[in-house]
Protein backbone atom coordinates (compact mmCIF):
# COMPACT_ATOMS: atom_id res chain seq x y z
CA UNK A 1 0.00 0.00 0.00
CA UNK A 2 1.33 2.93 -1.11
CA UNK A 3 1.90 6.12 1.14
CA UNK A 4 -0.86 8.38 -0.43
CA UNK A 5 -3.38 5.36 0.04
CA UNK A 6 -2.69 4.86 3.64
CA UNK A 7 -3.93 9.12 3.85
CA UNK A 8 -6.16 7.92 1.69
CA UNK A 9 -7.93 5.42 4.29
CA UNK A 10 -7.06 8.08 7.29
CA UNK A 11 -8.54 10.84 5.29
CA UNK A 12 -11.72 10.54 2.76
CA UNK A 13 -11.33 14.47 1.61
CA UNK A 14 -8.36 16.92 1.10
CA UNK A 15 -7.88 20.26 0.57
CA UNK A 16 -5.40 21.52 -1.63
CA UNK A 17 -4.21 25.33 -1.49
CA UNK A 18 -6.45 25.49 1.94
CA UNK A 19 -4.87 29.00 2.46
CA UNK A 20 -6.14 29.93 -1.27
CA UNK A 21 -7.10 33.75 -1.46
CA UNK A 22 -9.74 33.45 -3.98
CA UNK A 23 -13.25 33.69 -4.23
CA UNK A 24 -13.33 30.61 -6.17
CA UNK A 25 -13.80 27.21 -4.05
CA UNK A 26 -12.84 24.16 -6.60
CA UNK A 27 -14.55 20.46 -5.40
CA UNK A 28 -13.62 17.79 -7.08
CA UNK A 29 -15.97 14.62 -6.43
CA UNK A 30 -14.38 11.76 -8.76
CA UNK A 31 -10.71 13.18 -8.51
CA UNK A 32 -9.28 9.22 -7.02
CA UNK A 33 -10.26 6.03 -7.83
CA UNK A 34 -8.68 4.20 -4.81
CA UNK A 35 -11.02 1.38 -3.41
CA UNK A 36 -9.94 0.61 0.20
CA UNK A 37 -8.55 -2.96 0.82
CA UNK A 38 -11.68 -3.87 2.82
CA UNK A 39 -13.90 -3.77 0.01
CA UNK A 40 -11.86 -6.49 -2.20
CA UNK A 41 -11.79 -4.51 -5.05
CA UNK A 42 -15.89 -4.60 -5.08
CA UNK A 43 -15.29 -7.49 -6.76
CA UNK A 44 -14.33 -5.68 -10.05
CA UNK A 45 -10.59 -6.77 -12.38
CA UNK A 46 -7.50 -4.34 -11.92
CA UNK A 47 -8.80 -2.84 -15.42
CA UNK A 48 -12.24 -1.67 -13.95
CA UNK A 49 -11.43 -0.18 -11.18
CA UNK A 50 -8.84 1.81 -13.04
CA UNK A 51 -11.42 3.12 -15.78
CA UNK A 52 -13.80 6.00 -15.60
CA UNK A 53 -16.88 4.09 -14.02
CA UNK A 54 -14.55 4.57 -11.07
CA UNK A 55 -13.67 8.11 -11.30
CA UNK A 56 -12.66 10.72 -13.82
CA UNK A 57 -9.92 10.78 -15.07
CA UNK A 58 -7.47 13.92 -15.35
CA UNK A 59 -10.01 15.89 -13.23
CA UNK A 60 -7.82 16.58 -10.25
CA UNK A 61 -4.60 17.18 -12.21
CA UNK A 62 -6.71 20.13 -13.94
CA UNK A 63 -8.48 20.97 -10.69
CA UNK A 64 -5.11 21.34 -8.70
CA UNK A 65 -3.65 23.55 -11.95
CA UNK A 66 -6.62 25.93 -11.61
CA UNK A 67 -6.38 26.10 -7.80
CA UNK A 68 -2.71 27.36 -8.58
CA UNK A 69 -3.67 29.79 -11.71
CA UNK A 70 -6.50 31.19 -9.44
CA UNK A 71 -4.60 30.73 -5.99
CA UNK A 72 -8.12 28.64 -5.57
CA UNK A 73 -8.81 26.10 -2.18
CA UNK A 74 -9.85 23.05 -3.91
CA UNK A 75 -11.45 20.12 -2.75
CA UNK A 76 -11.48 16.68 -3.78
CA UNK A 77 -12.75 13.24 -2.48
CA UNK A 78 -9.78 10.31 -1.96
CA UNK A 79 -12.22 7.07 -2.41
CA UNK A 80 -13.72 5.95 -6.04
CA UNK A 81 -17.31 7.18 -6.89
CA UNK A 82 -18.29 3.05 -7.05
CA UNK A 83 -17.24 3.11 -3.10
CA UNK A 84 -19.69 6.48 -2.31
CA UNK A 85 -20.09 8.75 -5.52
CA UNK A 86 -19.70 12.18 -3.39
CA UNK A 87 -21.70 14.11 -5.79
CA UNK A 88 -24.79 11.87 -4.84
CA UNK A 89 -27.12 12.26 -2.03
CA UNK A 90 -27.80 9.38 0.26
CA UNK A 91 -30.40 8.63 -1.12
CA UNK A 92 -29.32 8.35 -4.68
CA UNK A 93 -29.55 4.83 -5.82
CA UNK A 94 -26.28 5.53 -7.46
CA UNK A 95 -24.35 7.15 -4.58
CA UNK A 96 -23.19 3.56 -4.32
CA UNK A 97 -24.12 1.85 -7.65
CA UNK A 98 -24.62 -1.42 -8.27
CA UNK A 99 -23.92 -1.09 -12.25
CA UNK A 100 -22.32 1.64 -13.95
CA UNK A 101 -22.09 1.85 -17.35
CA UNK A 102 -22.13 -1.40 -19.04
CA UNK A 103 -20.45 -3.28 -15.89
CA UNK A 104 -21.96 -4.68 -12.84
CA UNK A 105 -20.09 -3.96 -9.64
CA UNK A 106 -20.78 -6.84 -7.64
CA UNK A 107 -19.42 -5.32 -4.07
CA UNK A 108 -22.68 -2.94 -4.37
CA UNK A 109 -25.17 -5.73 -5.69
CA UNK A 110 -27.71 -5.85 -2.30
CA UNK A 111 -26.37 -3.57 -0.06
CA UNK A 112 -28.03 -3.16 3.29
CA UNK A 113 -29.50 -0.52 4.88
CA UNK A 114 -26.56 -0.53 7.72
CA UNK A 115 -23.92 -1.12 5.03
CA UNK A 116 -25.15 1.96 2.98
CA UNK A 117 -25.28 4.01 6.12
CA UNK A 118 -21.92 3.32 6.96
CA UNK A 119 -20.48 4.18 3.86
CA UNK A 120 -22.47 6.98 4.28
CA UNK A 121 -21.04 8.19 7.67
CA UNK A 122 -16.99 7.27 6.55
CA UNK A 123 -17.19 8.71 3.08
CA UNK A 124 -20.02 11.16 1.98
CA UNK A 125 -20.44 13.11 5.47
CA UNK A 126 -16.38 13.98 6.37
CA UNK A 127 -16.91 15.46 2.72
CA UNK A 128 -19.65 17.37 2.39
CA UNK A 129 -18.40 18.67 5.95
CA UNK A 130 -15.00 19.66 5.09
CA UNK A 131 -17.36 21.16 1.83
CA UNK A 132 -19.24 23.43 3.65
CA UNK A 133 -16.57 24.58 6.20
CA UNK A 134 -14.28 25.83 3.20
CA UNK A 135 -17.15 27.20 1.32
CA UNK A 136 -18.51 29.12 4.75
CA UNK A 137 -15.13 30.44 5.28
CA UNK A 138 -14.64 31.96 2.14
CA UNK A 139 -15.84 35.17 1.59
CA UNK A 140 -19.02 35.76 -1.40
CA UNK A 141 -17.19 32.11 -2.71
CA UNK A 142 -17.88 30.82 -6.37
CA UNK A 143 -18.54 27.00 -6.53
CA UNK A 144 -16.80 25.41 -9.50
CA UNK A 145 -16.81 21.78 -9.50
CA UNK A 146 -14.36 20.11 -11.91
CA UNK A 147 -15.22 16.85 -13.55
CA UNK A 148 -14.03 14.68 -16.88
CA UNK A 149 -16.32 12.13 -19.20
CA UNK A 150 -15.46 9.12 -21.51
CA UNK A 151 -15.52 10.04 -24.99
CA UNK A 152 -17.32 6.85 -26.13
CA UNK A 153 -20.47 6.39 -23.47
CA UNK A 154 -21.94 2.82 -24.33
CA UNK A 155 -20.88 2.47 -27.73
CA UNK A 156 -21.76 6.16 -28.62
CA UNK A 157 -19.00 8.66 -29.78
CA UNK A 158 -19.84 11.80 -27.95
CA UNK A 159 -18.26 14.89 -29.96
CA UNK A 160 -18.86 17.46 -27.28
CA UNK A 161 -15.35 18.38 -25.66
CA UNK A 162 -16.48 20.46 -22.44
CA UNK A 163 -19.75 20.81 -21.04
CA UNK A 164 -20.80 23.51 -19.07
CA UNK A 165 -23.26 22.29 -16.89
CA UNK A 166 -26.18 23.86 -14.80
CA UNK A 167 -28.64 23.45 -12.46
CA UNK A 168 -31.57 26.29 -11.22
CA UNK A 169 -28.96 29.47 -11.22
CA UNK A 170 -27.83 29.35 -14.78
CA UNK A 171 -25.49 32.56 -14.37
CA UNK A 172 -21.88 31.64 -13.90
CA UNK A 173 -22.63 29.01 -16.67
CA UNK A 174 -24.42 31.50 -19.16
CA UNK A 175 -21.27 33.91 -18.98
CA UNK A 176 -18.84 31.32 -19.61
CA UNK A 177 -20.46 30.52 -22.74
CA UNK A 178 -20.98 34.40 -23.81
CA UNK A 179 -16.85 34.01 -23.40
CA UNK A 180 -16.61 30.77 -24.90
CA UNK A 181 -15.20 31.49 -28.62
CA UNK A 182 -12.77 33.98 -26.86
CA UNK A 183 -10.84 30.95 -24.80
CA UNK A 184 -11.45 27.37 -26.77
CA UNK A 185 -12.26 26.20 -29.97
CA UNK A 186 -13.19 23.26 -28.56
CA UNK A 187 -16.96 21.93 -29.04
CA UNK A 188 -18.91 23.12 -25.92
CA UNK A 189 -22.18 22.43 -24.77
CA UNK A 190 -24.87 23.75 -22.11
CA UNK A 191 -26.05 20.67 -19.70
CA UNK A 192 -24.11 17.84 -22.34
CA UNK A 193 -23.12 15.17 -22.04
CA UNK A 194 -25.15 15.53 -18.46
CA UNK A 195 -27.61 17.62 -16.84
CA UNK A 196 -29.63 18.41 -13.57
CA UNK A 197 -32.33 15.46 -15.10
CA UNK A 198 -29.32 12.84 -14.50
CA UNK A 199 -28.28 14.04 -11.10
CA UNK A 200 -25.35 15.41 -11.41
CA UNK A 201 -25.86 18.79 -9.61
CA UNK A 202 -26.43 17.74 -6.12
CA UNK A 203 -23.24 19.47 -5.11
CA UNK A 204 -24.39 22.44 -6.34
CA UNK A 205 -28.08 21.77 -4.97
CA UNK A 206 -26.42 21.11 -1.73
CA UNK A 207 -24.08 23.89 -1.69
CA UNK A 208 -24.47 26.98 -3.39
CA UNK A 209 -27.97 27.14 -4.92
CA UNK A 210 -29.14 27.38 -1.37
CA UNK A 211 -27.27 30.78 -0.66
CA UNK A 212 -27.25 32.06 -4.19
CA UNK A 213 -23.36 31.76 -4.53
CA UNK A 214 -22.34 31.55 -8.15
CA UNK A 215 -21.80 28.09 -9.23
CA UNK A 216 -20.97 26.17 -12.44
CA UNK A 217 -19.99 22.23 -13.38
CA UNK A 218 -17.38 22.11 -15.62
CA UNK A 219 -17.02 18.68 -18.01
CA UNK A 220 -13.90 17.87 -19.69
CA UNK A 221 -13.77 15.06 -22.27
CA UNK A 222 -10.97 13.07 -20.80
CA UNK A 223 -9.33 12.38 -24.07
CA UNK A 224 -8.26 16.11 -24.29
CA UNK A 225 -6.51 15.93 -20.78
CA UNK A 226 -4.62 12.45 -20.54
CA UNK A 227 -1.28 13.93 -20.32
CA UNK A 228 0.23 16.61 -18.05
CA UNK A 229 0.75 18.99 -20.99
CA UNK A 230 -3.02 18.95 -22.05
CA UNK A 231 -3.58 19.09 -18.36
CA UNK A 232 -1.63 22.32 -18.22
CA UNK A 233 -3.48 23.50 -21.11
CA UNK A 234 -6.83 22.74 -20.37
CA UNK A 235 -5.94 24.53 -16.52
CA UNK A 236 -4.25 27.61 -18.43
CA UNK A 237 -7.50 27.89 -20.70
CA UNK A 238 -10.18 27.66 -17.66
CA UNK A 239 -8.61 29.63 -15.63
CA UNK A 240 -8.35 32.74 -17.94
CA UNK A 241 -12.27 31.83 -19.25
CA UNK A 242 -13.44 31.51 -15.63
CA UNK A 243 -12.02 34.81 -15.08
CA UNK A 244 -13.58 36.52 -18.13
CA UNK A 245 -17.13 35.26 -17.05
CA UNK A 246 -17.05 36.17 -13.68
CA UNK A 247 -15.55 39.60 -14.89
CA UNK A 248 -18.84 39.79 -17.06
CA UNK A 249 -20.75 39.47 -13.84
CA UNK A 250 -18.77 42.44 -11.95
CA UNK A 251 -17.31 39.69 -9.69
CA UNK A 252 -13.77 39.31 -9.11
CA UNK A 253 -11.79 35.91 -8.54
CA UNK A 254 -9.07 37.31 -6.49
CA UNK A 255 -8.10 37.87 -2.62
CA UNK A 256 -10.91 38.15 -0.62
CA UNK A 257 -11.61 41.38 1.33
Amino acid sequence: MTNDQMTTQQNPVTVFNPNGQSRVVLVCEHASCFIPQAFGGLGLDDAAQQSHIAWDPGALEVARRLADHLDAKLVAANVSRLVYDCNRPPSAHDAMPARSEAIDVPGNAALTDAQRRNRTEKYYDPFRARLRDVIATTRDPVIVTVHSFTPVFLGKPRSVEIGILHDTDARLADAMMQMAAAHTRANVKVNIPYGPQDGVTHTLKEHAIPARHLNVMLEIRNDLIADPAQQEHMGNCLAGWLTDALTVLNVSVGAQC
